[in-house]
């Protein structure tokens, strides 16, 4: 069997998507989508805000642009982020051409975006977002994108196969991946022009997440052992409502229920945002999630509440199906019941450093969606947003390892890195949630920085093959995130220091750059 061209790791909306831009003129599986897991288990399939465009007759690209920025805390790239919103209107209506079914207003057909039924969310100033079949957006996208990418014969799938390491050639060029196939055991090289990091996110560094399983920073822990920068680890996006119910996972309980109308309760049932920001319940999640752990330890309580017991049952029952049948499923009722929610580990701002074409600092190796970081978040991710950026950087770093040279495959050694220390997964969790969630201080993060150098006191694991692999990328995560929290000496967006509580001027749009455990604040890479 001949080498595939190009090697995509990852099978959610970035990997998807760049799957099928890569495809046109080439051979059957000339293209290869690796994933962990099966073809539909990714971040995206669990989406439920939405994907943000500016379409409505009400709304201008300059505006999605302003609130974007204000959003990111002053560390927004504002040339990514001009082409983030510049780029999503064509996006969505490819989208709908590949039979996308987004929600339209009762009665309206949603055959072009115009037609398309528009919401709110936190931070932005117009209804510019876009849902599918209420609450599953992310499902209707990924589902949309794996129906053609399966029609195109250039797409070969590999499910339940892991990258542990990136080929490289003796001058450092990245041309393909090695990877084990979870089913046998075998390990194979596989040799390509390019090779796109579309892995998805890192929340499982974290005891409670809206993550799914699979988000354990692979790709962030290839790139870093590759040699390429990595940008902006210190800012870990905490979703502000999150279920917190013993014995339940982390459901996230979408924003746009306080689009709708919803409220935040704490312990003793007052309404408490507004105390904090004169935007209440759609101030920036970096904000809100603050709040919550705030009146938390205020109040010594377990958690606080979201209230949507004033709003009108039915159209809760149109807008969020989804949620209503999993709340339903653990005996509570969003129409009559106060539902306790806490901050989850949700998205990851940083990742792999990538110019606006997807281009990592090392040759050969691109980066899209969650795992990369162009720059378009900056310090706090705008409401969805995180959808649109994989869909529009996957093609666009598509197009550009199009141009990749041939590789060498007699050239090419997978990189060799020291192993980390061994560590049992649930206390690595509960280390970093102490230390690096949503409220952080010098002294904890030191400690922790230290402990992490040392293994744990148990590291047996039972949790078959992928573990130890999951646990040693989730390692070299967790180490990246402190490292740079440690060295922001400030708070900006979703990074808060107690002992640094404001934000220092001349750090507006200075990055941390970190690569083979040195941390750099620069306004771009260094040399």
């Amino acid at each position: 069997m001949p080498a595939p061209e190009f090697v995509v790791v990852g099978s959610g909306i970035a990997g998807l998507r760049a799957a099928i831009e890569l495809s046109p003129g080439l051979r059957p599986g000339a293209v290869v989508v690796l994933t962990k897991a099966g073809l539909d288990d990714s971040a995206t399939a669990y989406a439920q805000g939405g994907i943000a465009a500016a379409l409505a007759p009400d709304d201008s690209l300059e505006l999605h642009e302003q609130d974007t920025l204000a959003a990111g805390g002053g560390l927004c790239d504002p040339a990514a982020v001009r082409v983030l919103v510049r780029e999503a209107p064509a996006a969505i209506e490819e989208l709908l051409a590949w039979g996308a079914a987004f929600d339209a207003p009762a009665g309206a057909a949603a055959a072009s975006a115009a037609a398309l039924a528009f919401t709110r969310e936190g931070a932005h100033s117009r209804s510019r977002v876009l849902h599918a079949h209420g609450d599953s957006t992310g499902r209707e996208i990924a589902l949309t994108l794996l129906r053609r990418a399966r029609a195109l014969p250039q797409i070969e799938f590999r499910p339940r196969c892991i990258a542990l390491a990136l080929l490289r050639d003796d001058h450092g060029r990245v041309g393909g991946v090695e990877c084990r196939e979870l089913d046998t055991g075998a390990t194979t090289g596989l040799a390509a022009r390019a090779v796109l990091l579309a892995t998805g996110g890192l929340g499982q560094v974290y005891a409670a997440t809206t993550n799914p399983a699979v988000a354990t920073g692979d790709g962030v822990a290839l790139a870093a052992r590759a040699g390429a920068w990595l940008a902006d680890m210190e800012f870990v996006q905490f979703h502000p409502t999150a279920l917190a119910l013993p014995g339940a996972p982390h459901f996230l309980l979408s924003e746009a229920l306080r689009g709708e109308g919803a409220v935040l309760r704490n312990a003793a049932g007052e309404r408490f945002l507004p105390r904090y920001d004169a935007r209440a319940e759609l101030a920036p999640r970096d904000v809100v999630s603050r709040a919550i752990e705030f009146e938390i330890a205020r109040q010594d309580a377990p958690h606080c509440y979201l209230d949507a017991t004033h709003l009108d049952p039915r159209e809760l029952e149109r807008r969020f199906p989804r949620i209503l049948a999993t709340l339903r499923g653990f005996g509570l009722q969003l129409a009559t019941d106060l539902i306790p929610i806490r901050p989850a580990a949700h998205y990851a701002m940083g990742g792999a450093w990538t110019d606006l074409d997807g281009c990592s600092s090392v040759p050969g190796l691109y980066a899209a969606g969650e795992a990369a970081c162009t720059g378009v978040h900056g310090a706090n991710r705008l409401a969805s947003n995180s959808l649109l950026e994989g869909l529009i950087f996957g093609a666009r770093a598509a197009r550009a390892m199009r141009a990749a040279p041939p590789v060498d495959s007699s050239r090419l050694e997978p990189v060799v890195v020291p192993p980390s220390p061994s560590w049992d997964r649930a206390a690595l969790q509960a280390g970093m949630s102490r230390a690096a969630g949503v409220l952080r201080s010098g002294p904890q993060l030191r400690a922790w920085r230290e402990a992490l150098r040392r293994p744990s006191a148990s590291a047996a694991g039972s949790g078959g093959p992928l573990e130890p692999i999951e646990t040693a990328n989730l390692v070299t995560v967790a180490e990246a995130i402190v490292a740079a929290a440690l060295a922001r000496e400030e708070s900006r967006g979703a990074h808060y220091r107690s002992d640094f509580p404001d934000s220092r001027e001349d750090w507006a749009g200075v990055h941390s750059f970190q690569r083979d455990g040195s941390v750099y604040l620069a306004p771009a890479p260094p040399a």
